[in-house]
């Protein structure tokens, strides 16, 4: 019995995890990108509505949306893979499709 309890919490963490970094952290990467895009060069981002954002700014926003795109590019690969009976390989830097094992 407890046995079966603590199996049900290993897999259930695992879940939760993925459910909170899927979930809520691509948005919230994705809305602190909105967000450092709004920042203007000094100060008057929200009383001009023709102020330029922060060279910081944009710079912190580029990454932040690459990472989104990144890793929505990284889930659906994983979701053809095994749609092609492939798995995906993090071996190397980037993401390759293997035969599954």
């Amino acid at each position: 019995m407890l046995n079966n309890l603590s199996l049900a919490l290993q897999g259930g963490y695992k879940v939760l995890l993925a459910g909170l970094i899927l979930g809520a952290g691509l948005p919230t990467i994705f809305a602190f990108g909105i967000r450092s895009l709004a920042w203007g060069s000094g100060g008057s981002a929200e009383v001009d509505i023709d102020a330029k954002p922060h060279p910081l700014g944009r710079a912190v926003a580029t990454l932040c949306f690459a990472l989104v795109l990144v890793s929505i590019a990284v889930g659906i690969s994983i979701i053809v893979a095994s749609g092609f009976g492939k798995a995906v390989s993090f071996e190397h830097i980037y993401p390759t499709f293997v035969a599954k094992k």
